[in-house]
């Protein structure tokens, strides 16, 4: 990461107009600084009069310091996954619901990145996944996922079957829905939804949490991040892997999905007081009282 940060990239949600008002509120807030600002190309798409220079995701990969990112944790979840390789730290202003991974508001943002272009931060790296689909030992599919991995059925009735083993050592044969791996920050996801445990983002652990599961004793379990996870699917009919719901592939009977630590992490940048149990308070309405 370079310090002080001289430039920055700045990316919205996509086809969302709503953020063009503040991305060039904060450009010119920016500029004014005296740094340089540029603009994501899909995002530049929707600001009317920008004098901004516009680039492409792997443009900004290879010129900026620092990357701000206006939308919710869905665009958050894409950016990081283009820019991790990049080493660029990441700063999320929400603009879409929950915002587990984009903690700035639109109103105290400008006073945060100030303070933050001063110095003053936190740095927290987060693990990412990649998964490789083999077929007949050859892969044919390889993805990356921020929160998860997740096998599940697409439009059949019946449940899929699938062996799990860890490290190469037989866990179980399962009959469900399907089956989440999730890194920490995924935990908050569609794994919390499915009943596995919050996980604070700083362990160093992966979670498989099954997807309604056909007997009652299946439970999540967590296991450590260095670990290779393997999934065979033993019945298959309309079953996709997919990618934190961004790309999937469809699946075949005897496919292998191999899942494991990407061997990057996101960096992202907090203001200083950050706390990731006031987050889980404020956004899962814990802080109310009964």
């Amino acid at each position: 990461m370079k310090f002080p940060f001289q430039n920055v990239a700045l990316i919205g949600k996509h086809k969302a107009p709503e953020i063009d008002e503040p991305l060039l509120r904060l450009a010119a807030f920016l500029s004014s600084r005296g740094l340089t600002v540029v603009v994501d190309s899909l995002t530049a798409e929707h600001l009317k009069d920008s004098p901004y220079k516009t680039m492409s995701l792997a443009e900004i990969g290879r010129a900026a310091d620092l990357a701000i990112v206006l939308g919710g944790d869905g665009t958050m979840l894409n950016i990081a996954r283009t820019l991790s390789p990049c080493h660029i730290p990441l700063v999320g202003v929400n603009q879409g619901r929950l915002g587990f991974l984009t903690d700035l508001t639109l109103d105290n943002m400008q006073d945060s990145i100030a303070a933050m272009l001063d110095g003053k931060f936190v740095t927290e790296r987060r693990l990412l996944i990649s998964a490789r689909v083999l077929r007949n030992d050859v892969e044919v599919f390889r993805g990356s996922a921020f929160n998860e991995v997740v096998v599940h059925r697409n439009n059949i009735s019946s449940m899929i079957e699938f062996e799990v083993r860890v490290d190469g050592e037989y866990l179980y044969n399962q009959r469900a829905d399907g089956l989440i791996v999730a890194t920490p920050t995924g935990s908050t996801a569609y794994a919390m939804s499915a009943g596995g445990p919050i996980l604070h983002p700083s362990l160093d652990v992966l979670e498989l949490v099954p997807v309604c599961p056909h007997t009652l004793s299946n439970r999540p379990i967590v296991v450590k991040s260095s670990s290779v996870l393997e999934i065979l699917m033993h019945r298959t009919g309309d079953i996709r892997v997919r990618f934190d719901s961004h790309t999937s592939y469809d699946l075949q009977m005897h496919d292998k999905i191999i899942v494991t630590r990407h061997p990057e992490a996101a960096c992202l940048l907090h203001p200083v007081g950050h706390s990731y149990y006031h987050t889980l308070r404020e956004k899962l309405l814990w802080n109310q009282t009964l």
